[in-house]
């Protein structure tokens, strides 16, 4: 797995301690990987949410943005099953990769934005946020928990176990994965909420009730709203101290009527208001760090409207939490213009 050009020199440059208050200054990560699950074509994720404008849009956002193109992932040739989990060694030598990407990015003062590829990225990004900032919260949008073991998992996948690698609590819960040796749990459970679930797996339902996550189902945002379930959220988060958050957007957190080219869609999402509510307070918060979009397919939308319409939707997302409003930016005049005292008027 190698590091090439401006990845390279990143990763060169001193590390900074990580700093609550971001700079106006963004990294883009490219991480076109799909081992983390079956269904091939997600890895061409990065390459469709740049082409559908991202940094035509956060740059007319006043940031200053630097893309440092695509992590170079290698496959194994020999990556044999563990228990029933695919490409366990793969997925956890391009997560490694990714942590130290991500690590040099946060350390050198920029906001990340990781750009999947599959969910089970963010078990290298998160990791690597947390060795700059190791006392980061994690804000998990999703319809799926991604909580599940191996122990667990009905299908193995490893784009579905990504949280449970992260949490301290299921520490003794988990086997010795091949792959994944390089990392140790860091997260607490308090220091985790999920927004958006609506497709949890039994095991995954006896986790989350037993470790006391916090967590909003769909449901839970229909009877509350999301005006409350983020209130909710950053309280539950920040009351104690403001620290950096970590945002993990899976785009199948949307109902599928909006973001149709993805892997695992399931009915009764996230509205666009909705969604868009969530980047936005969170934005508001002023402590967003990193932020991974992830499982967008574009091999998987039966119209090339449909794939539009999920890239197009990943970008909204990523600069709403990077400031964007529905009101407007408000860069481009700070004040309202006068007039020289010169100007002529001209019939």
């Amino acid at each position: 797995m190698a590091l090439r050009g401006p990845l390279s020199r990143l990763l060169r440059s001193t590390m900074s301690s990580c700093q609550q208050n971001r700079s106006q200054s963004v990294a883009i990560l490219g991480a076109p990987f799909s081992k983390g699950q079956k269904r091939r074509g997600v890895e061409h994720g990065p390459k469709a949410i740049r082409d559908a404008g991202l940094v035509e849009r956060l740059s007319n956002l006043d940031y200053a943005v630097h893309d440092f193109g695509d992590l170079a992932f290698k496959h194994l040739e020999k990556d044999e099953h563990f228990m029933h989990v695919p490409f366990p060694r793969t997925v956890g030598r391009a997560n490694q990769l990714l942590s130290g990407a991500v690590s040099g990015a946060v350390g050198a003062g920029h906001t990340c934005i990781m750009l999947g590829g599959d969910h089970s990225l963010a078990i290298g990004s998160v990791e690597g946020h947390a060795q700059q900032c190791p006392d980061l919260c994690l804000i998990w949008v999703d319809a799926h928990a991604d909580i599940n073991t191996p122990l667990t998992s009905p299908s193995g996948n490893l784009h579905g176990q990504s949280v449970a690698f992260l949490l301290k609590d299921l520490q003794n819960k988990m086997p010795e994965v091949p792959g994944f040796s390089w990392m140790k749990p860091f997260l607490s459970a308090r220091d985790l909420v999920y927004i958006g679930l609506r497709d949890v797996d039994p095991g995954e339902h006896i986790i989350l009730k037993t470790l006391g996550i916090q967590y909003f189902s769909m449901r839970d945002i229909d009877r509350m709203g999301i005006q409350r379930v983020m209130e909710v959220t950053l309280d539950h988060l920040l009351a104690r101290k403001q620290r950096p958050i970590h945002l993990s957007f899976d785009i199948d957190a949307f109902d599928p009527s909006l973001a149709p080219a993805t892997g695992t869609p399931v009915n009764g999402g996230l509205t666009y208001r909705e969604g868009i509510y969530v980047t936005e307070e969170i934005h508001n918060t002023g402590l967003l760090s990193v932020m991974d979009v992830v499982e967008v397919n574009p091999t998987l939308g039966a119209t090339p409207e449909a794939v539009e319409a999920t890239t197009s939707l990943a970008v909204d997302v990523i600069s709403s939490a990077l400031g964007q409003t529905r009101e407007g930016a408000h860069i481009a005049f700070p004040k309202i213009p006068e007039p020289k005292e010169d100007t002529e008027l001209r019939l």
